[in-house]
């Protein structure tokens, strides 16, 4: 019972002193920016198409099924386009594409530094001197909070195509109404709301991913592992920091 308790406690602390030595100062600013470049590649661009793929086709079905669900003589043709764009907005582009990510994102991560840890490259590092957290981790973080704002307008559109296809091509309801509904009292608060959450979980995710690579103890089989659990605990912690934010932002 001592250990159970005295296990996450330890954790939290590693994690948190990881951060520190992560978030030091860098040596040569030219190699870190090199680095960041590179992680804006490859954790936002090649994740785009991805992105674009599941939110057209959620968009299309959110919009579909508010039609056959809440059709009636009493409610406004427009609140299909209306409700779509407010779940895309609030909940879908911000959380639900960042848990998306955390499966494709997290794990590359972890499994990234955990691989490096298990071939003894980070000793490498660490030998000539380098404070191998911060080159590691530092630009995944950087990267992914600088690509992520795009992510999320990336899928509010892609989203809003994919009701407007289902209208045009599928015949489920009047376009026209459906752009009414789109432009009905719309907030602007809204969109930046999704910009913060989604900071706040791309942190979680790369931050998250980069501990359980950096702190893998083993071989191949540990990495797998480390990657798995890294996926398990951003989503977690992405949940709960949804909530708070949530409560925060539209409290």
């Amino acid at each position: 019972m001592k250990t159970m308790i005295l296990k996450p406690i330890e954790t939290v602390g590693k994690y948190l002193m990881l951060m520190g030595r992560t978030f030091s100062r860098p040596e040569r600013m030219r190699v870190y920016f090199k680095q960041y470049v590179n992680e804006m590649a490859q954790l936002g661009v090649n994740s785009i198409g991805i992105v674009l793929l599941i939110s057209f086709f959620i968009g299309a079905v959110i919009t579909i099924q508010i039609k056959l669900n809440i059709e009636s003589a009493w409610m406004p043709r427009w609140v299909v386009g209306y409700t779509t764009r407010e779940i895309m907005l609030l909940e879908f582009s911000s959380s639900i594409m960042c848990l998306i990510l955390s499966g494709k994102v997290g794990s590359n991560i972890a499994s990234e530094i955990g691989t490096m840890r298990v071939t003894q490259q980070i000793d490498a590092l660490e030998i000539m001197g380098i404070n191998s957290a911060s080159y590691l981790i530092m630009p995944k973080i950087a990267g992914l909070m600088t690509m992520i704002p795009f992510l999320v307008t990336f899928s509010i559109v892609a989203g809003i195509i994919g009701g407007f296809c289902t209208c045009w091509f599928g015949g489920v309801m009047n376009a026209a109404d459906f752009e009414l509904g789109l432009q009905y009292w719309f907030q602007e608060w809204f969109i930046w709301c999704s910009f913060i959450k989604s900071l706040f979980f791309a942190f979680i995710i790369s931050s998250v991913s980069a501990y359980f690579g950096y702190t893998v103890e083993g071989g191949s089989i540990a990495v797998g592992k480390a990657s798995t659990d890294s996926v398990v605990m951003s989503s977690v912690l992405i949940l709960f920091s949804d909530l708070v934010l949530t409560q925060l932002l539209m409290g």
